[in-house]
């Protein structure tokens, strides 16, 4: 059989396995990996591309590989929801790493976590203080769960007793300086208008921008592709003058 031919057929068969795997493991693994699911994934991945390209074994042979590790999988998955000690053996705990603004030094040498990753995850959860910090979990999918002290918590219109208006998600108008003119249909809006409102903050191009969305509101926020701002604070250890361009 002609080489590119049997690269084809096996493609088309390391393809398929591969996502009929995935289907059947579900959205929760592919979206929350635990260091379990990423080693399995990366095992499965890489035998789904020996079976393309490793001509000289019989490609049987990897489909049924493929088949064991995907069958263990799923085993593992539905065993792991009857037994809860399987469960955590397999997916981990999570570990509190922050304590009342303190640092768990111990735990975070337990998890191999570095002070730089734990910045970096909190600042991702817009904070940017330990000492504001009640408690931060590092969980087993990798991400960070934090709860701030009751007196750094924001209120929230409940709190207060203020009715709300419905929010709901913006709509993407342009990204990276193309148009999406699904968007615009779907808010019953034109070209012409969106022209005509970058025009009023001073853009003459679209491709000028990155980025522009329409909240529920009918506000449209713009981003541009070169932004002038007259100072940026860097965060990182570098010397004053050693500042990226």
């Amino acid at each position: 059989m002609n080489p590119y031919l049997q690269i084809l057929i096996r493609g088309i068969g390391a393809f398929l396995g591969v996502l009929v795997i995935t289907r059947v493991v579900g959205k929760t693994q592919v979206g929350q990996l635990t260091v379990a699911d990423f080693v399995n994934a990366i095992v499965i991945g890489s035998i789904a591309a020996a079976m393309v390209t490793d001509l000289k074994e019989n490609g049987w042979y990897y489909a049924f590989g493929l088949l064991l590790f995907g069958l263990l999988t799923v085993i593992s998955e539905y065993a792991s929801l009857k037994y809860r000690p399987l469960r955590k053996l397999i997916e981990g705990e999570p570990t509190v790493v922050i304590h009342n603004g303190k640092i768990l030094e111990n735990n975070m040498k337990k998890l191999i976590y570095n002070v730089d990753d734990l910045m970096m995850q909190l600042r991702e959860k817009n904070v940017f203080n330990i000492a504001d910090v009640e408690f931060a979990v590092a969980e087993p999918n990798g991400g960070l769960s934090v709860l701030l002290k009751s007196h750094k918590q924001p209120l929230t219109p409940s709190d207060m007793q203020i009715p709300t208006k419905y929010q709901g998600i913006p709509s993407e108008l342009i990204v990276d300086g193309v148009v999406i003119q699904q968007n615009l249909k779907q808010n019953n809006l034109t070209e012409d208008w969106l022209y005509r409102e970058l025009e009023k903050q001073g853009i003459k191009s679209v491709k000028d921008v990155m980025y522009a969305s329409l909240d529920a509101e009918g506000k449209l926020y713009v981003d541009r592709k070169e932004d002038t701002m007259q100072h940026v604070t860097d965060i990182t250890d570098k010397l004053p003058g050693k500042m990226p361009q």
